[in-house]
């Protein structure tokens, strides 16, 4: 089978990932790409993927015309920390630094993209470890390891031998939504799923979850608008 194939006017290409535990046909497009995939069940056929593609084109177009184009990282520009647009300023600090309104960049403008990343993993690892070993603490429960990705479908993850995974891209939003990633994926360590239970144990130690869920929905795809 063909690694894609496209379809319609103008053409949406559809990249194909065959995977043997899926069940069903199943399309995502990416907030960082805005490419399309579609996962295929082993027992799938050319035939069967189209038409399935077919049926789902409206929704596709309407979510592709949705999607933010993407905010150029350069002097005077702003970009997200925290929920806020701030301003990135030449800086002539050895590192990044924030000051009030802005975060300073020192070095060339070739050299800014490169700069924002580090600080903002460094800052997303500093706040995510606090919060993970807080909640961690609160349940009774052990971390074994966190790490860092630039991920495109979820914010955080959680193994059932209790590594976590977060976007370093939460930093981006309101810190409260921060700690609720951070609590969401701890709260995984003692209920791998989404059960009724498993919520429960998320509003025990994070009352407002909702709210902070709600945000990353509504908003998440800001966070993806900077290609850093």
């Amino acid at each position: 089978m063909s690694d894609f194939f496209i379809i319609g006017d103008p053409p949406i290409e559809i990249l194909l990932r065959r995977n043997s535990k899926a069940k069903r046909y199943s399309l995502r497009i990416s907030n960082k790409d805005h490419k399309v995939s579609l996962t295929l069940p082993r027992s799938s056929n050319m035939r069967e993927a189209k038409e399935f593609v077919s049926s789902q084109e409206g929704w596709m177009r309407k979510h592709l015309s949705r999607q933010l184009k993407p905010i150029p990282i350069k002097f005077g520009e702003r970009i997200l920390l925290d929920g806020k647009k701030v301003f990135i300023r030449r800086g002539f600090e050895k590192v990044v630094t924030f000051n009030n309104d802005s975060l300073f960049v020192p070095g060339a403008q070739e050299d800014i993209c490169g700069k924002l990343r580090a600080f903002y993993k460094t800052l997303a690892r500093e706040r995510l470890m606090a919060s993970s070993d807080y909640f961690a603490k609160l349940l009774g429960c052990k971390i074994n390891s966190i790490t860092l990705r630039d991920t495109t479908s979820r914010w955080g993850s959680c193994t059932s031998n209790g590594r976590l995974m977060y976007s370093w891209r939460l930093v981006m939003a309101p810190r409260e939504v921060q700690n609720y990633v951070a609590a969401h994926e701890v709260c995984h360590l003692i209920e791998m799923n989404h059960s009724n239970e498993y919520w429960q144990l998320v509003e025990s130690v994070f009352p407002n979850y909702k709210l902070n869920r709600l945000w990353l929905k509504t908003n998440g795809n800001l966070l993806h608008q900077y290609k850093l």
